[in-house]
C-alpha cells in the first residue's frame, strides 16, 4: 500500500485523472505474492493469466501488466516487465493497453519519459472512443505537449471524452468555452458541461459553476446557488472556493450573514494556502 501511495502520490503532480486512472488500473489488477517470474502456484487465476499472456492474448497481457506495476500476484514491483506486457497488448490494437503504455510514457515509469510517444499510445487509444485516452490527447493538445498545441484539436478531443461521462474532460471543456479556447465563447455551454462535471464531484467545476451562477453568466444570477456550488468546492478544498465562500458568509449573500462561519472558512484558505506554499518549498 506505501508503494502506491508513492506513485499515487507523484503522479497526482502531473494530472489528477491520470492518477484516477492508474489508481483504476491497481483496482482491477490481480492479487497474490510470489517470485519475480512465477506466479503462485497455488493460484490458478494467476498461472492461467501468465500462460494466456505468454501465448499472446492481449487481454491477459494487459492484466499482466498491471500486475507487475502494482507488485500483485508477482514480486517484487516491476515497472519495467510492466511496459513490456502493456506494449505486447498495445501493438495487438488493445485499447486499454494503448492508453495504460500512454501514461507509462507520460510519466516516466518503465520506460523514459517521452510525450511524444505517449501522445502516439493516447491517439491509438482514443480512436478506438477509450474515454480515459481521449481525456489525455486533449490535454497533450492543450498543453503542446508531445503535439502542436492546438486549442481546436484539444476541444474536439475533450468533446468526444466528455460525451461519453468523462468528468475531468467536461470540466476542461467548460474552461474552454469560457475563454473560447477553440470554439466560439459561449458561457451558457460553458455552464453546461461545468454542471456535468460538478454532479460528479470535481471541485474545480463546482467552484467554477459557483462563480457563474455569482455573476449571472450563462445562467440567471442566484447568490443560493453559488453559495452551495461554493460550499461543495470549499469542502474539498479549493482554497478559492474557501475564501469565496468567507466572503459570500461575510456578506450574507445566498446564506444567513455569519460572521464566525466566515472567519472559519478564512482561516481555513489561509492555512491551505501556508500549507500549498510550504510544500512546494519542501519539494
Amino acid at each position: 500500500m506505501m508503494e502506491l501511495d508513492t506513485v499515487l502520490r507523484a503522479l497526482l503532480f502531473v494530472s489528477p485523472v491520470i492518477a484516477g486512472v492508474v489508481l483504476v488500473i491497481y483496482a482491477r489488477s490481480l492479487t497474490g505474492v510470489n517470485g519475480l517470474d512465477d506466479l503462485s502456484q497455488s493460484d490458478t487465476k494467476h498461472r492461467d493469466t501468465k500462460h494466456r499472456a505468454e501465448q499472446g492474448d492481449a487481454q491477459a497481457q494487459n492484466n499482466f501488466g498491471a500486475m507487475y506495476l502494482n507488485g500483485r500476484g508477482v514480486f517484487p514491483r516491476n515497472t519495467t516487465k510492466a511496459a513490456e506486457w502493456f506494449r505486447q497488448a498495445a501493438e495487438q490494437g488493445l485499447a486499454s493497453a494503448q492508453h495504460n503504455l500512454g501514461v507509462m510514457y507520460h510519466n516516466g515509469i518503465g520506460v523514459p519519459q517521452d510525450y511524444t510517444q505517449a501522445a502516439e499510445w493516447f491517439r491509438q487509444a482514443a480512436e478506438q472512443d477509450f474515454a480515459a485516452a481521449q481525456y489525455n490527447l486533449a490535454v497533450m493538445y492543450d498543453k503542446g505537449r508531445g503535439i502542436p498545441q492546438d486549442d481546436t484539436q484539444a476541444v474536439e478531443w475533450y468533446h468526444q471524452a466528455a460525451e461519453q461521462g468523462f468528468a475531468g474532460a467536461q470540466h476542461n471543456l467548460g474552461v474552454m468555452y469560457v475563454n473560447g479556447r477553440g470554439v466560439t465563447q459561449d458561457d451558457t455551454q460553458a455552464v453546461k458541461w461545468y454542471r456535468q462535471a460538478a454532479e460528479h464531484g470535481i471541485a474545480d467545476a463546482q467552484h467554477n459553476l459557483g462563480i457563474m451562477y455569482l455573476k449571472g453568466e450563462g445562467v440567471p444570477q442566484d447568490d443560493t446557488q453559488a453559495a452551495e456550488w461554493t460550499r461543495q468546492a470549499a469542502e474539498q478544498g479549493i482554497i478559492e472556493a474557501q475564501f469565496g465562500l468567507g466572503l459570500l458568509y461575510g456578506e450574507g449573500r445566498g446564506v444567513p450573514q455569519n460572521y464566525t462561519q466566515a472567519i472559519k472558512w478564512f482561516f481555513r484558505a489561509q492555512r491551505n494556502r501556508a500549507l500549498q506554499k510550504l510544500k512546494k518549498i519542501l519539494t
